[in-house]
């Protein structure tokens, strides 16, 4: 699969508004939609900013919206025989490039009619809310991620058939509500799925999508291969493999001990959990938290992150059993409970005069956030992390596209929407440390060589250590 496109640095702009609910954050998060037509998702962090490239934005600019049509895809299946020539039409037959191509069956009889999606559609039989779904024309358009025959051949067999409650949420993911075509896709950095997902109060479990110079990519793994087949009532995109909704967010950091290996030896030392989920409570505890949960930010701090601590903090952190109090503290800085941040939505906590809590705009909202707004965007929060009354400030600023979080008006996160079931990981290459309680609004320099001294971490922590409740009292 050949993809052809032009890579923007991330541009800060525009004046910070203080959000004060979930609601409001949603609108101005969603506000520049409709103006991103022009350009495509990437990693921002890796690419050059500032004045060296503010030439090339210019130069470029103009030629994104062309750009995004030199799309190129190499399916296991063509157009042309993706149904038969009776099904389907288009203005200028199967060529990849030119207008997207089109059916009058729904959804649903389209994936029946393919021969490369049988056994996505035999497994949507068995479900008459799905089938209802895929095939009504009067309930909206629906997107569908469909794998073609050859994703499910990747699943080992184990002699034993999944749990149908299992399935139901697997083929629930698979679906997007809304229409969603290629170019719209393109552009956002998480999408909302048909799957209701109870750990995040509810709230629709979400897609990670990313853009780069080899394709679209789905959760990281599940590539789109064959894009916008529009059916009577919504759209169609082939990936290559089965989308399974995201584990918690302790089992998906502990997937990846290269990057995370520090933070997870330090919440093994330390005893302490993000959550506490009643899948891991092997003694019958109280799962009175477990309840009341409502979605998890994580900003989790990867080796390098505490590599730049210095090795005399490491030293005091890991290796005293008076710094295993600190560290454990530290940890409780990077957890937000009950608020869910993705870069391009927003869980807030449950306003108390709605019912179910969920305050989301409509699709036509999506689609069209109004006139008069600017492609530029930044928005302010304060989250309350699980170290008593100590709050990250995070600032969310969108340049079209291309979305930039910056904690502590220092910190930018290095990979944004690392999605889990019960919440996000924001995955951060500095340690989050609170304020100097002598000094507001002090931010460590993790550029100091050495890295920051065990006393100024001392000073920085100790009011929430000295006790203990304050970090046990917060513990999920």
């Amino acid at each position: 699969m050949r993809y052809s496109t032009t890579l923007l640095p991330l541009v800060a702009a525009a004046t910070a508004v203080v959000i004060p609910d979930e609601a409001t954050a949603k609108q101005l998060v969603l506000d520049a939609e409709r103006h991103a037509e022009k350009t495509v998702s990437s990693w921002w962090h890796s690419l050059p900013s500032g004045d060296d490239v503010s030439d090339a934005i210019e130069r470029q600019a103009a030629e994104l919206h062309s750009l995004l049509r030199e799309i190129e895809v190499d399916s296991e299946f063509g157009v042309s025989d993706f149904f038969a020539p009776s099904d389907a039409t288009s203005g200028h037959g199967p060529h990849r490039h030119g207008p997207p191509h089109c059916t009058n069956l729904t959804i649903y009889e389209s994936i029946h009619a393919s021969n490369y999606t049988k056994k996505f559609a035999q497994l949507v039989d068995d479900f008459p809310d799905l089938v209802e779904k895929l095939n009504s024309t009067s309930a909206g358009n629906v997107t569908a991620f469909v794998p073609s025959d050859r994703a499910f051949e990747k699943i080992p067999d184990h002699g034993r058939k999944p749990p149908r409650e299992f399935v139901e949420k697997v083929l629930q993911y698979h679906i997007v509500p809304g229409f969603y075509p290629a170019g719209r896709v393109l552009k956002a950095h998480t999408l909302p799925t048909a799957l209701e997902e109870e750990a995040l109060g509810g709230r629709p479990q979400r897609l990670r999508v990313r853009a780069g110079l080899f394709g679209v990519w789905l959760n990281g793994y599940s590539k789109v291969v064959f894009p916008n087949l529009f059916t009577g009532n919504g759209v169609v995109h082939g990936v290559d493999s089965i989308l399974v909704p995201p584990p918690p967010v302790e089992r998906l950091i502990s997937l990846f001990p290269t990057k995370f290996s520090t933070l997870l030896l330090a919440a093994e030392k330390t005893g302490f959990k993000h959550h506490h989920h009643s899948d891991d409570d092997d003694d019958g505890g109280d799962d009175s938290h477990a309840e009341k949960l409502t979605g998890l930010t994580v900003f989790a701090p990867t080796n390098l992150a505490f590599k730049k601590l210095g090795p005399r903090a490491n030293a005091f952190l890991f290796n005293t059993e008076k710094g295993l109090g600190y560290l454990k503290a530290l940890l409780a800085y990077h957890v937000v409970a009950n608020q869910t941040l993705y870069s391009d939505e927003f869980y807030g906590k449950k306003k108390e005069e709605e019912e179910d809590g969920n305050v989301l705009l409509s699709d036509e909202e999506v689609a069209d956030p109004g006139t008069g707004s600017s492609a530029t965007n930044h928005y302010h929060l304060d989250l309350p992390t699980l170290l008593g009354d100590k709050h990250i400030a995070v600032d969310v600023s969108r340049w079209f596209g291309f979305i930039r979080i910056r904690l502590n008006g220092a910190v930018d996160v290095a990979i944004q929407d690392a999605v889990a079931k019960d919440g996000v990981v924001q995955v951060v290459d500095s340690v989050l440390i609170p304020p100097h309680p002598h000094h507001k609004d002090s931010v460590w320099d993790d550029e100091v060589d050495g890295g920051i001294s065990v006393e100024e971490l001392i000073e920085r922590l100790e009011p929430f250590v000295e006790g203990h409740d304050a970090v046990e009292a917060g513990e999920l």
